[in-house]
């Protein structure tokens, strides 16, 4: 009889410090994707918004060659399978991705041309010089949106983001030749314009992301940076503002 009790007691007694059962684990794993368990922060769909900022830290430090479901979800601390669940699959998650760096991008111009000053040259200038800055604090991200290949334009986040960053370059264009500009049907002198415009900005951005104006800077008078040498090329622009 003391050995039964002695076993009695055994199989009540608690199992303190071993691993959940196989039922626990599953509730756990579960759990982990959806973003409901005490194990994580997120909660209240919040897991999304926590994955595209995963995502977004994975891209600037990584690359965009190091940007996987696996890398982003291990970055949440979540579940490898939480981001297929929300995104479903690496293109939903980069698409949605860039549709947040075209928001930000967007809300930057507008800042930038609404602080600028009161003349269009100085609100040229400000969009410009916006334009460069938010690609040297978000180099992965700025790269991100214009990798098209890599992108599904016609998600509705994607789309409407970029048609935005589109319309705002129109309508700077349209302000500095003192006309309304039609975003579906342009002229051949206004798609100069804006392609003009946007050539000498972006070119110059992904000169000075690649390192490719060093040897420039290096030969100019001490000091000289490449904000500088920016302001020389846009104010020395023939015609008009850069409208950028």
């Amino acid at each position: 009889m003391a050995r039964n009790l002695s076993k009695a007691r055994t199989r009540a007694r608690p199992a303190s410090g071993k691993s959940a059962s196989p039922r626990q684990g599953r509730k756990r794993s579960v759990a982990r994707t959806t973003g409901g368990s005490e194990d994580t922060p997120y909660h209240h769909g919040a897991l999304r918004d926590a994955l595209l900022k995963a995502a977004e830290t994975v891209l600037e430090r990584d690359g965009l060659a190091g940007l996987t479901l696996r890398a982003v979800a291990r970055e949440a601390g979540v579940s490898h399978a939480a981001p297929t669940h929300h995104f479903g699959d690496l293109t939903g998650l980069v698409s949605e991705l860039a549709a947040i760096g075209f928001r930000q991008f967007n809300a930057a111009m507008v800042a930038a041309g609404a602080a600028g000053g009161p003349s269009l040259m100085e609100k040229a200038m400000a969009r410009a010089k916006a334009y460069v800055a938010y690609a040297q604090a978000h180099p992965g991200m700025y790269g991100l949106m214009f990798r098209t290949e890599r992108l599904d334009m016609t998600r509705p986040s994607l789309h409407e983001a970029a048609s935005a960053s589109f319309a705002g370059l129109a309508g700077a264009i349209g302000a500095s030749r003192h006309e309304q500009i039609s975003e579906e049907a342009l002229t051949l002198e206004q798609a100069a314009a804006i392609a003009r415009a946007w050539s000498l900005v972006h070119g110059f951005t992904m000169l000075l992301l690649d390192h490719r104006l060093t040897d420039i800077l290096h030969r100019l008078p001490k000091g000289t940076d490449a904000e500088a040498l920016l302001d020389a090329m846009l104010r020395s622009t023939v015609g008009r503002p850069p409208g950028v």
